[in-house]
C-alpha cells in the first residue's frame, strides 16, 4: 500500500503474462498502452520463434559435441598410428552409410566444402555421435593399432550402429530426411536471444 495525493493506493505485481493480457485489452488511443502492445507483440513474436527451434537447440547442442569428440578421436586415432585421416573418417561413414563420404555428399546434397553433419536432424546427428564415440572406444579398448586395422575398426563401429537403426527404426541412416543449414540454424537462434534479452533490458 501507499499513499497517493492523500488517498491510501494499492500497488499489484503481476506476472508478465498478466501484463500481457491486461495491455492487448488496454485502449491502444492511450500513448502509454499502444507502447505496451507494441512492446508484447514484438516479445511474443520473439519467444514464439525462440520455441519453434526446440529442437534446433538439440541439433546445435549434438553437433557441438561431435565437434569435440571429433577432435579427441583424431588425437587417439594419430597416436594409433592413423596416417590418413582422411581414408580413416571415410571408414566410419562408409560402415554407417553403406557409401563414402563423397557419395553421402552427394546422395545428400551437401554443398561443396561443408559437411554433411551440418544438415543432419537430430535423430541422425545422435547416431553419428554414438559413431564417434564409440569407434575411440573400441580403439582405446581393443589397444588397435595401424592405419588398415584401425580403419576397419571405424566401418566394424559404422556397421554395427547402422544394424541397430534398421533394426529399431527399419530406417537406413542415408533414408533420414536432411535438415536445414545448421549455421543459419545457429543465426536465428541468437538472433531470437538477444531480441528477447533487448526487450527484457530495463527501461531508462
Amino acid at each position: 500500500q501507499r499513499e497517493v495525493s492523500g488517498k491510501l493506493g494499492v500497488d499489484y505485481n503481476l506476472s508478465r503474462v498478466a501484463c500481457y493480457l491486461a495491455a492487448m485489452n488496454g485502449d491502444p488511443k492511450k500513448p502509454q498502452v499502444a507502447q505496451a502492445q507494441g512492446y508484447f507483440v514484438a516479445w511474443a513474436e520473439a519467444c514464439r520463434l525462440y520455441l519453434e527451434q526446440a529442437e534446433g537447440v538439440e541439433r546445435v547442442a549434438i553437433r557441438g559435441e561431435i565437434t569435440e569428440h571429433e577432435r579427441t578421436l583424431s588425437g587417439t586415432a594419430k597416436m594409433a598410428g592413423v596416417v590418413e585421416y582422411g581414408l580413416f573418417q571415410n571408414a566410419g561413414y562408409r560402415g554407417l552409410y553403406n557409401m563414402d563420404l563423397w557419395q553421402l555428399r552427394r546422395h545428400k546434397g551437401v554443398p561443396q566444402g561443408r559437411s554433411p553433419l551440418d544438415f543432419m536432424g537430430k535423430t541422425e546427428l545422435a547416431a553419428n555421435l554414438f559413431r564417434v564415440t564409440q569407434t575411440e572406444e573400441k580403439i582405446r579398448g581393443e589397444r588397435i593399432r595401424g592405419q588398415k586395422p584401425l580403419e576397419h575398426a571405424a566401418e566394424d563401429v559404422g556397421r554395427e550402429v547402422r544394424r541397430t537403426m534398421v533394426r529399431i527404426s527399419g530406417r537406413r541412416p542415408e533414408e533420414l530426411p536432411p535438415a536445414g543449414d545448421i549455421k543459419e540454424l545457429h543465426k536465428k537462434m541468437k538472433f531470437s536471444h538477444r531480441e528477447i534479452k533487448r526487450l527484457d533490458k530495463p527501461r531508462e
